[in-house]
């Protein structure tokens, strides 16, 4: 009984334990962007803050809904493998698109102004969210800022499922911090705008999702 008792205090260690990595890991990114706001002096007001959490959290939700409608075809054994593997393959990706926006930091961004190239530059880089380039983030470049930062988010949230996360305590938690990433990333970059380390941040979110992922194998 004892011993029973003393499993099961491991297990739950090791589900809230997860839990916490996988809501830094799939948050992390928006102190990134947070930090480059900060740094260049753009402000992310109230209103559209919310907005970004609600991008993450309806996200997420959205994406663990479709994992808990998968589990009832998969096994519980199988269901926590390939959970494993989509982890592990989101922060492969995220870690090449990481390597590689670093190594295109400093050539010159285009010049097209058009809706979609505005849209598309969002998506593949958060930190331009401010599309005219005011100083604030408005409501609308807040959507896309939102959309933008959760879409690591939807591939987490089907392999959270998987594991056996629960929707609701999950995406709320990953909407809270989202907006607490950003906020403590911009109060951060202002008063660290004449350094440069933050490049490294980009690195951790997808290395905290490869752990993730090679832990639910193991």
């Amino acid at each position: 009984m004892e011993s029973t008792l003393e499993n099961k205090r491991i297990d739950d260690m090791l589900y809230y334990t997860g839990l916490f990595f996988l809501v830094i890991a799939v948050s992390l990114d928006g102190f990134g962007v947070g930090l480059t706001y900060g740094m260049r002096n753009i402000k992310v007001p109230f209103f559209p803050l919310l907005i970004i959490m609600l991008c993450s959290g309806a996200v997420v939700f959205a994406s663990m809904t479709i994992g808990n409608l998968l589990i009832g075809y998969i096994s519980d054994s199988m269901a926590g493998s390939l959970g494993g593997i989509i982890l592990i393959a989101i922060g492969l990706f995220a870690l090449v698109n990481a390597m590689r926006g670093n190594r295109e930091k400093n050539q010159s961004s285009s010049v097209d102004q058009t809706p979609i190239h505005h849209f598309t530059t969002v998506m593949t880089k958060p930190d331009k969210a401010d599309l005219d380039q005011s100083g604030t983030i408005s409501s609308g470049e807040a959507w896309l800022l939102g959309i933008a930062l959760a879409m690591d988010a939807f591939g987490a949230g089907i392999a959270a499922s998987l594991i056996g996360y629960d929707p609701t305590i999950t995406s709320i938690l990953i909407a809270c911090m989202s907006g607490l990433f950003v906020f403590c990333g911009i109060k951060t970059g202002v008063f660290l705008s004449r350094y440069r380390f933050f490049k490294s941040f980009s690195f951790i979110p997808p290395l905290l999702l490869i752990g993730l992922g090679i832990i639910n194998l193991l």
